[in-house]
């Protein structure tokens, strides 16, 4: 089936910004077969007419927690809140159950935001990758290996096991791509980080895990090993082009040479990061130094949202702040960190994150009727300092129509929460205990 959009201002982003007045891209199956300005000349089987929006290519968000949804709004002033009550509120609620109906409702939040491909770290992981599966979302997903006992494991470590089973499980999927995701440095062993590092090598997938985001990480390393973080990694020789490090605030110059030298990833979480007064990373070093960079939304109990708009502004008020600089990351650049520079990250840059031909299509259509998106000089701008996930009017993913004049088209949200709400009646109870801090 051949579907055209016309009359829409197309972003490409691809390697020379192209920006397309008046433009229109055909879409075949799952690939994108055109693009130009002007008459198509080609014939279509459905027609979108574009006028007044915006095409962009489908958000990536590389760094996220979905079914961490009922944890929203949940101590977000609570200082240490992930060891007071998140891990012990997580081991006695969660259930495969609530993972797959929290992910089912976390989709539809990150594809009614324009969000086609997220990379997702937690536990019951097979039950997050039903839940992309059916609704149609791109999923790099990865069990949480952890030293202690989980909501899906009694013994530490029990996600190596898990993990294995899933990367079989899911392997070749055409949406979802498996992966491991030892959760940090310093909550696994040197030999479980090595072990999982050999079984993501054994499945040529990808090693992801939170980095340098927390001052006692910082000050355990400092004491244990006289090493930061990345130095640890780096000498366990787990850095690597399918390593993707998540946070990186506190780094070194050394720190940046080896992500550099390695050709490690690394996802900036400015949301989570900013709320929970943890620091900046500093983007400007990384990308000076070749180190490619996505942008994360972090869990929903982190982070709050799950669209990439909110980080694009984030990202452009503190990095602007941090280096005192008005100039620094032009708005084009930032829209890139959270298409094609995702897709870098996941490397996938092949086949998503920008409008090329022959390339998959996922596809986001941004509306400027509303009245915050009046008016609009430069797109770029408009998206990184007007919008909001509400402009999201259309959104193809793999070529597949997912949400069409804000609404979900094979989905019913209303039903979909529902379900959840219903289903976290055990989980609010066991929260009750833990209400001096939420």
């Amino acid at each position: 089936m051949r579907t055209l959009i016309e009359n829409t201002t197309v972003l490409t982003m691809d390697s020379a910004y192209r920006v397309l007045e008046q433009g229109y891209v055909v879409i075949n199956d799952t690939i994108i077969e055109k693009t130009g300005a002007g008459p198509c000349g080609l014939p279509w089987d459905k027609k979108i007419d574009g006028t007044g929006k915006i095409l962009m290519p489908g958000m990536i968000n590389c760094h996220s927690h979905m079914s961490m949804i009922p944890f929203r709004s949940m101590g977000d002033d609570c200082p240490d809140r992930l060891r007071r009550f998140l891990f012990p509120l997580e081991l006695e609620a969660m259930t495969p159950e609530l993972v797959r109906l929290s992910a089912r409702y976390a989709v539809c939040e990150m594809l009614l935001a324009g969000v086609t491909t997220v990379l997702d770290m937690y536990y019951f992981e097979n039950e997050v990758a039903k839940a992309c599966d059916e609704l149609g979302i791109r999923g790099y997903l990865g069990e949480t290996v952890i030293n202690m006992e989980t909501c899906d494991s009694k013994t530490p470590y029990g996600g190596l096991q898990y993990g294995e089973t899933f990367l079989r499980s899911w392997n070749g999927h055409e949406l979802i791509t498996p992966l491991i995701a030892p959760h940090a440095p310093n909550t696994n062993s040197p030999e479980m980080l090595q072990r999982a590092f050999q079984l993501s090598r054994e499945y040529d997938t990808f090693y992801t895990l939170h980095v340098s985001e927390m001052d006692y990480e910082m000050e355990y390393f400092r004491e244990q090993y006289k090493k930061t973080p990345i130095e640890f990694l780096y000498d366990l020789g787990v850095l690597g082009e399918k390593t993707i490090a998540a946070h990186c605030i506190h780094m070194t110059k050394r720190d940046l040479e080896l992500l550099s030298q390695t050709g490690t990833k690394v996802v900036h979480c400015i949301g989570s990061n900013t709320k929970a007064g943890k620091g900046t990373a500093p983007v400007r070093d990384m990308k000076a130094a070749g180190i490619q960079v996505g942008l994360g939304t972090d869990g929903p109990s982190s982070g709050n949202t799950l669209d990439l708009f909110t980080q694009f502004r984030l990202f452009a008020s503190f990095q602007k702040t941090r280096y005192r600089d008005r100039s620094l990351f032009p708005a084009k650049d930032i829209i890139a960190l959270g298409t094609i520079g995702g897709a870098r990250v996941l490397g996938a840059d092949g086949l998503i994150g920008s409008i090329e031909t022959g390339k998959k299509a996922d596809l986001v259509m941004v509306e400027t009727g509303s009245v915050n998106m009046f008016p609009v000089y430069n797109p770029y701008s408009a998206l990184v300092y007007s919008a909001n996930a509400s402009n999201v009017d259309t959104v193809f993913v793999n070529g597949k129509l997912l949400v069409s004049n804000k609404k979900m088209v094979n989905a019913d949200l209303n039903e979909i929460k529902a379900d959840l709400s219903a289903a976290m009646e055990p989980f609010r109870k066991l929260a009750a205990k833990y209400e001096d801090m939420i």
